[in-house]
Formats: C-alpha cells, sequence, structure tokens
C-alpha cells in the first residue's frame, strides 16, 4: 500500500537547501541506498569543487554536522528517505520513487546541478 502523496509546498520546501538538492539528485541518479560519507563526499566535491582529501577538518566537520542535524532528519520526516544511523546509511523510500517527476523538474532548473550528481 503507497503512502500518500507528499504536498508540493513540501518538495518545494525540501528542495530548497543546496546541499538538500545534491542529496536529492545523487540518490535519484543512484536509485540504490548510500553511505552518508558517500553523501558528504558528493556535497563536498559537487559544491566546494574539491575531493574529501584536499578538504579541511572545519569543512568536513561543517558539512557532516549539517546531514546529521538539518538535512537527514528533514528528508526522514518528510517519509522520502529511512536513516539507518548505526550502519550510517540512507536509502530512497517509496515515497522517493514517487517524487522523481517533481525532483527531475526542480532539479533541472538548478544551474549549479548542470552536471550529473555523481558519486
Amino acid at each position: 500500500m503507497s503512502e500518500s502523496p507528499i504536498p508540493f509546498d513540501t518538495v518545494l520546501d525540501l528542495c530548497g537547501d543546496e546541499h538538500r538538492r545534491i542529496i536529492l539528485a545523487v540518490l535519484a541518479a543512484e536509485q540504490r541506498s548510500l553511505m552518508v560519507n558517500d553523501l558528504r563526499s558528493t556535497i563536498l566535491t559537487h559544491n566546494h569543487h574539491m575531493p574529501v582529501t584536499d578538504a579541511s577538518e572545519e569543512v568536513l566537520t561543517e558539512i557532516q554536522s549539517s546531514l546529521h542535524h538539518t538535512h537527514i532528519p528533514k528528508l526522514e520526516s518528510a517519509g522520502i528517505i529511512e536513516y539507518d544511523s548505526e550502519r550510517q546509511l540512507v536509502e530512497p523510500t517509496e515515497q522517493f520513487d514517487q517524487l522523481q517527476p517533481h525532483l527531475s523538474a526542480i532539479l533541472g532548473t538548478d544551474p549549479n546541478l548542470d552536471e550529473p550528481i555523481e558519486l
């Protein structure tokens, strides 16, 4: 049985932050569960244009903190991901699959996401 659809305003709110758009884009592209470190690396590579090996500890901590305290909880409370804190694993839900048409349209208009988001 499928969940009720997520209101469009909620979808827009979820896409309102650049880090969340990157998370949503990589989840859409990969179509599988991802480790939090994978998300952090993707944000660092795509938003800060550097590999993890070149990032300062301060930048890594800031991204990791924003994932744990802001972005993952927001996406999880909307029901589009499940988060396993023990395994540090983010898994898209059926709700996420239902969002694909909206996400494609919204993410497709972001000039910062012109390149495909990859791990």
